[in-house]
């Protein structure tokens, strides 16, 4: 009988009670007031960069969006010329993140890939639930393919990407402007999203009864997330329902310990089934959340020099 436990990588053990030592656990976000979780998550979000160099063109925009101004950070690639552009969405559940706490990682994506990145800091539930976040990214993608010479990338060679829920934004978006007949995107970045509302799969079953991610936190995020049950069952919420014909190649990232590991499995089945390029990356004895913990773990630092790779590849004439 195999060994039923699976292998954790030494390095994220580490990382992990280091960040205990240092007191950067972030509270139950379905038990804390959620002001204590944003501002925990981006105390270890400041941990996690410490050390992080700018690159020599970075720039905070407010950017016009379909609810208001939205905040976005652009990092641009050093002494490259009109570069392509990747629309960025970060994780933390629909309702928590900062463009801070990515600074770290889109910079060392920027670095390796030549490729611009727009952080986008799109607008958090319970405050502003579905679709606002959605359609704030869907705006940015628009606004970039539209008006990006003004940013000094080439609105011609443009990728969306995200992390988390972030993943869920940057596939919807896709898909939406797929249904639009926008052909404004060439790649699709996507690190260990949620794509559907299951909280019942196997690796939720594995992997989702402890700490980090619990299926009991996934559950609350949906509740804060979605206004009405029926929209567990728009596509624009659950991505991975719609038809995923059309789209452009994606490479998806996911650890091999991550509750979400069904959903990624399953989407790249689907991408493939519908005829769409697609590479799926697993990444062995990592959870959700890793794409940050470079300075910690190796293979964090792989997996972001390998979407890096990627990107080059589809966007970089």
């Amino acid at each position: 009988m195999a060994d039923e436990t699976p292998w954790i990588d030494p390095e994220l053990v580490a990382a992990g009670q280091l960040l205990q030592s240092r007191g950067l656990v972030a509270p139950d976000r379905t038990q804390a007031p959620l002001s204590e979780v944003r501002a925990a998550v981006d105390r270890i979000g400041e941990f996690l960069g410490e050390g992080s160099v700018p690159l020599q063109r970075e720039q905070d925009l407010s950017l016009p969006g379909p609810h208001g101004q939205v905040p976005c950070r652009l990092y641009l690639p050093d002494h490259a010329s009109r570069p392509p552009l990747i629309i960025y969405a970060h994780g933390g559940g629909f309702m928590q993140g900062s463009l801070p706490s990515w600074d770290a990682m889109l910079r060392e994506l920027v670095r390796q890939s030549g490729i611009a990145a727009l952080s986008v800091d799109y607008r958090l539930s319970p405050e502003h639930r579905f679709p606002v976040a959605f359609e704030e990214i869907v705006a940015m993608v628009r606004l970039a393919a539209h008006e990006g010479s003004g940013f000094g990338i080439d609105p011609q060679r443009l990728a969306v990407g995200g992390d988390s829920a972030g993943a869920n934004l940057a596939l919807a978006a896709a898909l939406a402007l797929r249904d639009a007949g926008e052909r404004a995107l060439s790649f699709v970045l996507l690190i260990y999203g949620c794509f559907s509302i299951d909280t019942e799969s196997p690796s939720w079953q594995r992997f989702g009864r402890g700490a980090g991610l619990s299926q009991t936190q996934m559950r609350w995020i949906w509740e804060t997330y979605l206004e009405r049950p029926e929209q567990q069952k728009d596509w624009r919420a659950a991505p991975i329902l719609a038809d995923l014909a059309g789209l452009p190649p994606a490479h998806l990232v996911v650890g091999s310990l991550d509750p979400l590991l069904d959903d990624s499995n399953r989407l790249a089945a689907g991408l493939k089934a519908a005829g769409v390029p697609c590479e799926l990356k697993v990444y062995e004895g990592l959870n959700h959340g890793f794409i940050r913990y470079g300075r910690l773990v190796s293979a964090a630092r792989g997996a972001v020099g390998d979407c890096a790779a990627a990107l080059r590849s589809l966007l970089v004439a």
